[in-house]
Parts: C-alpha cells; structure tokens; sequence
C-alpha cells in the first residue's frame, strides 16, 4: 500500500500535469527541445534525470491530441463483435463501452443465438482469426439487416473486403489497427480505413477512435495489401528467424542480456514480444497471399548474397552495400535517430526503475534482519547483566 506522503505527492503531480498539459493545448506550438533543454540545470539540482524529464514532456505534448479533442456526441449503438472473446475483440469492447455503447458478443458457441445478436445492431465488427473470417462473414450475411454496419479488422483487406461487399447489402468498412495486444487506447496508434459502401455509417465509429487519439490512415484495399508485405510479413518473418536461430544456437538469452546494449534488449523484447502471440496469427500473416510469399523468398536471397559476402570475406562488397543503402534510406535516418534514442532512453528509465525495485526488498529485509539481530543480542546481554542494563538500555541502536 502506497504511504499516504507519497499519495499526496503523486495527486499533486497529477494536478500539475493536467494543468501542463491545458497550458501547452491553448499555447502555440512549442518544440520538444526546448521545453527538455530550459530546464537542464534545474533537473541538475533536483536529482532528476534528464531523461526522465523527456519521457515527462513528451508524453504531455502527446496527451494534447486525445484530451483535448472535442468529444462528437453520438447516440448509444448497438454492436455486436464477433469474436469478440480474444484480445483485440475484447480492446474494443472496453472503448465501446466506454463510450456508452451496448455491446454483445458473438463466439464459437454461440451461433444458435446469432439471429437475436444481430437483427437490431447498428454496427458488426468482425474480429476473428484471418483463416475464419471469410467464411464468418457468408455466414453473418444471411443475418444481418440491410442498415446493419459490417466491418472487419483482418490484416487482408482485398479479398475481405469484396467479400463483404457480396455477403451483405448494407454499409460496408474494412479496418487494420497497426497495432497489437497490450496498448490501451488509441492514443497514437493508426488504424487503416478502407471504404466500401456507405460511409457515412461509420462515422461514429471513425470519430470514436479519433477522439481516443487514433491516426486513421485512408487507403484503397490494394495499395494497403502492398505495404503490409514489409510492414507485417517481412518484418513478422525476420523477427520469426531471428528467434528460431536463437533458439537453435541454444544462446542463453537471460545471460546475454546482462552483456547486451539496449538496442539488442529491443531486439529481443521484438522476437519475446512476437512468440507470445498467436502461431497461427503470426503464420498466417506471412503465408496469407502470394505477394507475401515471393517477397519472403527475395529477402532470403538477400540473406544469402550478403551471408556470401561474409563468408567470402568481402569487406569492400559489404561496404559498397552499406553505402547505397545508406544513400537510399538517407532522408528518413535523421527521425529514425530521435526516435530510436527516444525509445532506448524509454527503456534505460524502466530498466532503471526495476532495478530499484527489485534491490529495496533486499535493503528492507537486510536491515530488519540486522535490527532482529541487534535486539536478540540486546535482550540477552540485558538478561545476563541487569545491572548494565541502564546504561545499554539508553543508547541507540545503529540503523
């Protein structure tokens, strides 16, 4: 249980940054760098970390897109997820209901009661593996009412997407939230919208996220299955290769993180992160189309061209592909820096506070054991000479 000091403390601080954070929402734009570096000597002398007061300052800047966003008002929907059991069916069931939306929930074993879940909803969202959600949506088209909202937040938009179109006559919207289980809120995170047929049927839906903080991002069904060939399958695969390697080499992971630079604890947070999930989710991702496939295959040749250069001991080679690489990635690198050094600085300061607290229960435990110690050997010299006991009785025991 928090000491109530330190409740009054964080209420306080809770105070301040909700008023930080009005003051930066009525102020005109005010760079990052300069609310981090004012204030340098100042951090000096409080003991405060420089970094910790970054991660302080951005994320009240960032907490100005969502909190100060006109909240739409919208009447109460009625929504119905199917599959709504599994982590991002059960995410958006939080924000429906958050938002004061009535929300059922339509799994596996509930088909024989899909008629009554689904004939007065305003909006369906399906929510269910890549491998099922084809054949789900033929089966909820023969449910739903003509004004019934379907949509779907597959990784594949394409085929999904005419498949609503055939399956059901009313509106139609295909969704990829690009981000997975674990976030919280929208806040930052970008959701791909695809249209189908009325539009206008989402727009609560579309505004929802917004007000959350969200970023959608507007794209044809085709255009948004080309980027997710780098943006989901190659990533997916490279991260899936470097964990089965790992696993191979029998390298002992926990050990070779008390060596490891942050960048490589981010490597393997990315490929721990990646096998929590589920197998047939991260297989499918990479297996779901042709493209996916093909592109899999070029990135494996490239492996073993520059695997080649290695083995060969071509040093000149494999300068000569950094350097057109380099030239070719230039433009992005400069934000690529920040951010990552953002992200390192993020985690030094979790890292940091894990520290902390895994030694206190140490430091606590150590010195009630002295203390005990330092009272047992009181109590028996007290036992064994009364008549000292005055004079021992009346000094303080060392802490």
């Amino acid at each position: 249980m928090l000491p109530e000091k330190l409740k009054k403390i964080d209420q306080q601080l809770i105070d301040l940054l909700g008023k930080r954070i009005a003051v930066l929402a009525e102020s005109q734009s005010i760079s990052l760098e300069e609310q981090i570096t004012n204030f340098a000597f100042d951090l000096v002398q409080a003991r405060v970390p420089e970094s910790m007061w970054q991660n302080l300052v951005t994320g009240c800047s960032s907490a100005v897109a969502s909190a100060f966003s006109p909240p739409t008002k919208t009447k109460p929907r009625r929504v119905t997820l199917v599959g709504g059991q599994g982590m991002m069916g059960h995410f958006f069931q939080q924000k429906f209901s958050a938002a004061g939306h009535y929300v059922s929930i339509l799994d596996r074993g509930d088909w024989e009661q899909a008629e009554s879940l689904l004939e007065k909803a305003d909006l369906v969202l399906v929510c269910v593996p890549i491998e099922h959600t084809i054949e789900v949506i033929y089966k909820l088209g023969k449910c739903l009412s003509p004004t019934t909202a379907l949509a779907d937040i597959a990784s594949i938009k394409t085929p999904i997407l005419q498949t609503m179109l055939e399956a059901h006559s009313g509106p139609v919207m295909s969704l990829h939230p690009m981000f997975g289980p674990g976030i919280k809120s929208f806040l930052s995170q970008k959701v791909v919208v695809c249209s189908g047929r009325g539009d206008d049927a989402f727009q609560w839906l579309l505004d929802l996220i917004q007000n959350d903080g969200g970023k959608l991002i507007v794209s044809t069904p085709e255009e948004h299955d080309q980027m997710m060939i780098a943006v989901q399958a190659i990533r997916n695969f490279k991260t899936f290769s470097l964990g089965v390697f790992l696993a191979e080499e029998e390298i002992d992971i926990r050990r070779s993180l008390d060596f490891s630079s942050p960048i490589f604890r981010l490597e393997i947070d990315i490929v721990d992160r990646l096998f929590t999930q589920s197998a047939p989710l991260i297989v499918d991702i990479m297996l779901a189309t042709s493209e996916r496939r093909e592109a899999i295959k070029r990135l494996a040749f490239t492996y073993n061209r520059l695997a080649q250069l290695i083995i060969h001991n071509d040093r000149d080679s494999l300068i000569r592909e950094f350097k057109i690489t380099h030239s070719i990635l230039g433009e992005e690198m400069n934000s690529a820096v920040e951010e990552s050094t953002q992200m390192i600085n993020t985690l030094s300061t979790l890292l940091a506070a894990r520290d902390v607290e895994q030694k206190q229960p140490y430091f606590v435990n150590k010195q009630s054991a002295m203390l005990s110690l330092r009272e047992a050997s009181l109590s028996e010299t007290l036992t064994r000479t009364p008549t000292a006991g005055v004079a021992i009785a009346n000094q303080p025991i060392a802490s």
